[in-house]
């Protein structure tokens, strides 16, 4: 659905980049997932990525993002709708994992939390991995990928 005019490759390229930002993000939650499965050779994949995405760095590749890319009206609306969509992923992500230990440990005393918080971490992980994976094959294709209730968010914002 590319309405807003034709992409390039260099467009599609750089639209599919940010989302490895939220798969990043997700993979933290994903650790236990990985070994029961054998994949945690997996993580040294995302490891140099994981890296920029944590700390003081991490906010400051996220500010220069929503400041150089998503508001540069000179930039096409497909490269800006993908990195606003991609930051909005990392966001959810970011809020989960301060919520999510929070929510555990006031909760520490009901009967299988411990579970509940597994279930809750494979989820977040999944989903990170499917939204981010999703996002890098429709910029690649040059389509918009279109996330429910994200893409909403994004589609209001950049008008």
């Amino acid at each position: 659905m590319s309405w807003r005019g034709s992409t390039t490759t260099q467009d599609r390229i750089f639209a599919s980049l940010p989302y490895l930002l939220p798969i990043a993000s997700g993979v933290v939650y994903g650790v236990s997932l990985l070994q029961q499965f054998g994949l945690v050779g997996v993580l040294g994949f995302f490891q140099p990525i994981i890296d920029l995405n944590s700390g003081f760095l991490g906010l400051a590749i996220f500010i220069a993002l929503f400041a150089l890319v998503v508001n540069n009206t000179n930039i096409s609306h497909f490269v800006r709708f993908n990195v606003f969509q991609a930051l909005l992923l990392d966001i959810i992500l970011v809020l989960m994992g301060i919520v999510l230990p929070l929510l555990l440990k006031l909760l520490a005393f009901l009967p299988g939390i411990e579970t509940i918080g597994q279930v809750l971490s494979n989820t977040l992980f999944l989903g990170a991995l499917v939204g981010g994976t999703y996002g890098i094959v429709q910029s690649l294709l040059g389509r918009y990928a279109e996330i429910p209730t994200i893409s909403n968010v994004v589609y209001t914002q950049l008008r």
